[in-house]
Formats: C-alpha cells, structure tokens, sequence
C-alpha cells in the first residue's frame, strides 16, 4: 500500500486502462488490450518497450481486471527454483498471473521452466522487457505469447503528468510551489514517466523551504547533485548507455572507453553491450566501412562465447574501430525516408514486370512480363523501373561523402544518375 513516504512515481501508479498516459493503442477506447478483455480471452503477453512508460502497471491492472491472483519476480534476482513455486501456487490457486519483469536476462533454462505451465494454462505469463524479444526470448515461450510494444511518451503527455502530480499528491500539495518552468523536467525525463515524477519529488523536496518556484536551473542543479550520487552504484543505466553510443558516433574511443569501463564496472550485461554495438555499426558507420558491422558481428558472437572478464577485451577492441570508423547514417535515413512514404501512400502494388511468376494464370496476367535479367547485359545492368508508380525517380539511397561511399556514389552515378540525380 502507498504511504508518504513512498516515491512519487508509486503514489502516482495508475489503477486503471483509463489512467494509463500516452499507451492509447493497447488501451484506448478501441484499444487491443480492452478487445482483449472485452473477449475474456486474455492471452500471456510480453510488453515490449522504454523505460517508465507503463509495463508493470499494465501487468497489475489487467491482472485486477481478469480477476487472478498475481506473483511477480525479477529476472535479475529469480531462479528456476522461484519459478517452480510459482507454478505449483499457481497449479493449487487453479490460474494466477505471473509477472516477470526484466524477462530478457531470463537464460533459456529458465524461460524453458515457464513452457509447460504457459501451454497447459496454470500461468498467464506477462513479461517486461526493454530489449527486442525476437532476440532475448526463446522461440517457444515467445510463439506463447503476444507482443505488445509501448512508446515513450511525449512532450504533452509528460506534462500532463506533471501537472496531475501537482493538483492531486498530497505531499507535493503541501509544499506549494509554483512550477514556472517544466522544459528541464521533461527534457530530463527522456520519456520516462518514472525518471520524470522521481525528479519532481526530488525537486520539490530539495530543500527546507515551502512556496519556492520550480525552474529549470533549478532542476538541472538538483539532477547533477543527484546524477553524481547515482553513477557512483552504476545506477545511471540509460544515460550511461546514451553517453557511450554517442562517443562512438562523435569519433571518440577514449569517451566511449570510459563509458564502457564504467558499465563493466557495474556489472553490465555485456550481451547488451555487443548487441548496441551491431545496431551502432549499421547505423552510424554503415557504408562508410562495411567492415565495422562484420567486427560488432564476430564481437557479439566472442561475448556470448567467452563471458566476463575475458571479453571485456573484444568489446575494448570493437569499441575503438567503430569510433576511430568514418561514419554515415546514409543507409539508416533512407531507411526511415522509405517508410515515411510507405506510410504515407500504403502498400503501392509491384509492377507487373517485378512480380512473381509461378503458374501459367500469372503468366497470363503479363506477371514478369517484359523484366530484363540484368545479368544478360553489359556489366550486369540494364536500367529498367524498380519502384511503384507514382514513385519513379524517388531517390532514398544517398551516400555520404566518405571514401568508400564516395566509391558508391560513383557507381550509382554511371548507372541511375538521370533517374535518381546522382
């Protein structure tokens, strides 16, 4: 039960769909989770998303609304053993709830032990993970189970979040101050409900006076005294995983050395580490060194093989070649420039001489009709249409001005320079 004395962000917990900030596509009017509910056919569900934007409370409303006791444990702390008791409860209570925060640092042993119990019906699984579960959940339990991913709020839905703390929590009430400013509040907040109201408590309650105005140098004062307390126990996960990521892009092996160092101090998964590694090598180095990917790849691959201390030494080695690499996010922008448009204007349909071919009803219906196999011309190309129409000329694809893209551009420029204008 909250108290007082309690954080801000557990007096502020939501208790029902209708409380739940910035999630409208789980639980809306129209909402799956309230079809879902509506139905009386809740499925085991994995909530996939951010940090504080909702998945353990999720977890406890749907657990009240179907009406099923509810354990709970942490993946970080939780065995085998913890699981089995859970089940065998849960085997004697007829159903119960399980919620499993953190479910990605679950090995495969463990994830193994909930199959029989998710399958036969005893536990409804929900998990929490901020990791992608198509990498962190094993196949089996993941075909169980139904991915729901949430979003990081917005800059109106944290504020209205503030606002709700301020008007409706005692304690903050009986401090009356004026909140002037919220930009540092929010910005701070990186989208995290959580981070965000643990901050305003924190500002609130910094000092012994009451009726003070709330701004936002004094918030970003309050965050660096806290932020100097916190990093101390490595408890500062994101911003320190922010920090490195962004001193690899930046060109700085020895920033991202200290960030990393500091996360392996920590006791960082450093699974977690490789794995931010490949995503970095793809989207800020790209083209401008295809060979940054292959050596995050082989890491990756050394990290899950070897373990700590030892592959403490592959990651120091990826760690300065991606950030002594010449980067681009050229790839990565064409990436999002083409969803954009699909988004935009839908599933445009495949041209007729692009399409697939396999019966003879196709064939006469000109499917593949009038495709040239490149191939069967000079230097394997012959210039002919590849995109929907409405589309033609459309360029994604532009490459920086490094050396080997530099090497691209030219030879995309000798093939498609008056379609494209390279």
């Amino acid at each position: 039960m909250n108290t007082p004395s309690s954080p801000l962000a557990e007096r502020m917990r939501p208790h029902r769909l209708d409380e739940i900030s910035g999630q409208e596509h789980l639980t809306g009017p129209d909402g799956i989770l309230r079809r879902l509910l509506a139905s009386g056919q809740l499925p085991s569900i994995i909530f996939w998303g951010p940090p504080g934007t909702g998945k353990t409370t999720l977890a406890t409303i749907l657990a009240k609304e179907v009406g099923l006791p509810m354990f709970t444990l942490s993946a970080i702390s939780a065995g085998v053993k913890d699981v089995r008791e859970v089940i065998n409860q849960a085997r004697e209570l007829g159903k119960a709830v399980l919620f499993i925060d953190e479910i990605h640092r679950f090995s495969k042993s463990q994830q193994d032990s909930l199959l029989a119990a998710v399958e036969q019906g005893i536990i409804l699984l929900i998990g929490a993970t901020t990791e992608n579960p198509s990498f962190e959940v094993i196949r089996p339990l993941l075909s169980r189970c139904q991915v729901y991913m949430l979003n990081s709020l917005d800059e109106q839905q944290l504020s209205s979040i503030i606002d709700k703390a301020l008007s409706s929590d005692d304690a903050l009430q009986q401090r009356h101050v004026l909140l002037k400013e919220r930009g540092a509040l929010i910005g701070l907040s990186g989208g995290d409900a959580r981070k965000l109201l643990n901050l305003l408590d924190l500002v609130v309650h910094s000092g012994n006076d009451t009726g003070f105005e709330i701004t936002d140098e004094l918030v970003m004062r309050v965050a660096q005294q806290r932020i100097a307390a916190y990093d101390k126990g490595g408890e500062q996960h994101y911003d320190i995983i922010s920090a490195f990521i962004k001193s690899i892009r930046g060109s700085d092996p020895n920033g991202a050395l200290y960030w990393m160092a500091r996360m392996i101090e920590g006791g960082e998964d450093p699974v977690f580490i490789a794995r931010r590694l490949v995503i970095l090598a793809s989207e800020d180095i790209g083209n401008a060194n295809p060979n940054a990917l292959l050596l995050a790849t082989a890491t990756f691959s050394a990290v899950q093989m070897i373990g700590y201390p030892e592959c403490s030494i592959n990651l120091a080695q990826a760690v300065t070649y991606l950030a002594s690499s010449p980067k681009s996010n050229a790839s990565y922008m064409g990436l999002k420039q083409a969803q954009h448009v699909v988004r935009a204007q839908g599933g445009l349909p495949v041209p007729l001489h692009l399409r697939n071919a396999p019966t003879k009803l196709m064939k006469d219906l000109d499917y593949g009709k009038g495709y040239r196999y490149a191939h069967d011309y000079a230097e394997g190309f012959v210039e002919q249409e590849y995109l929907p129409e409405g589309l033609s000329g459309t360029c994604f694809y532009n490459p920086g001005d490094t050396a080997r893209e530099s090497e691209l551009r030219a030879f995309l420029k000798k093939r498609w320079n008056e379609k494209y204008g390279y």
